[in-house]
């Protein structure tokens, strides 16, 4: 299997080094440029492949805030997770990259772990996202009878077995599942299991959350816990209600994409879900059930 590409774009050599050396032992394909505008030539070569775009915020010629809005205008890189790196740091510039597309932020120093760490995140945040979509799109003609189903799930393995059969029960599935595994794996970890924000941000940091998310559904007090979600079609719309047994969160500060979350590994799923995947979403009660709504086509 070919080793997936990472483009990265700083117009000072000195931080090409770095990086080059920092994630020297991973198991990918660098592609490093000082030109902003050799790295956008590269990116929309047709016979290029990147799962990963590390970019510099200040740039002469082409800044990495055009070059972000450039990749966000073209819908063959919308799946491409980048990383700003910047010494802009202040919560206007950060908001304005989050709401360019940025998916992860990182501020110049940082340590070689903080890189690899968040590298590995957004990879494999895009790769589960792509076998979603995959198994989401060959299921969906089969699925279009079906106008009022509901299932329960426990696990992880039961969030990836149903997001694309009920993916495909919407006009676009593609882009629905992502939104969709987001909420789920949400009923799961903070709903049932009480796996706070910051436990996993440090989980999500050391590698150790689908393991945690596994001891803690095996404990008594959890072990009996489940979700559901409900399905309801018309010819309008598309609803899914997501119900957990927890005791609920502040739901509404995760409606948007807030820059003192930008630096971490988690805590855009939800705001993700409600401007990409959804025509609305909203939370009820303690925040323990979610309604999401997709408008099918006229």
């Amino acid at each position: 299997m070919d080793k997936e590409r990472v483009l990265v774009v700083d117009d000072e050599q000195l931080n090409l080094f770095i990086i080059e050396e920092f994630l020297g032992q991973e198991d990918i394909e660098l592609e490093l440029h000082a030109d902003p505008l050799a790295a956008w030539a590269s990116l929309i070569d047709p016979g290029s492949k990147f799962s990963l775009v590390i970019l510099d915020r200040m740039m002469p010629v082409l800044d990495g805030m055009e070059l972000l809005r450039r990749m966000k205008r073209e819908p063959r890189f919308a799946d491409i997770p980048v990383i700003m790196q910047t010494a802009a740091s202040s919560p206007d510039q950060v908001r304005e990259g989050l709401e360019a597309g940025a998916y992860y932020y990182l501020t110049k120093p940082y340590e070689p772990e903080a890189l690899i760490s968040i590298v590995r995140v957004a990879m494999a945040d895009r790769r589960a996202r792509a076998q979603l979509r995959s198994r989401a799109a060959r299921l969906e003609e089969a699925q279009k009878l079906i106008s009022n189903v509901e299932y329960r799930f426990v696990t992880l393995d039961d969030i990836n077995s149903l997001v694309p059969v009920l993916a495909a029960m919407c006009p676009v599935p593609d882009v629905v599942a992502p939104g969709l595994s987001d909420l789920m794996v949400n009923a799961v970890e903070h709903g049932n299991l009480g796996v706070s924000y910051q436990e996993k941000s440090l989980l999500k940091w050391d590698g150790d959350w689908e393991a945690e998310i596994r001891r803690r559904l095996a404990l008594p007090q959890f072990c009996d816990r489940f979700a559901t979600i409900r399905l309801a079609r018309d010819p309008e719309f598309v609803e899914f209600t997501i119900s957990d047994q927890g005791k609920g969160f502040d739901w509404s500060k995760f409606l948007s994409f807030d820059p003192d979350r930008a630096f971490d590994p988690n805590g855009r799923g939800i705001a993700m879900a409600r401007t990409m995947s959804f025509s609305s979403l909203e939370y009820q009660g303690c925040g323990n059930v979610v309604v999401a709504r997709i408008k099918c086509a006229n």
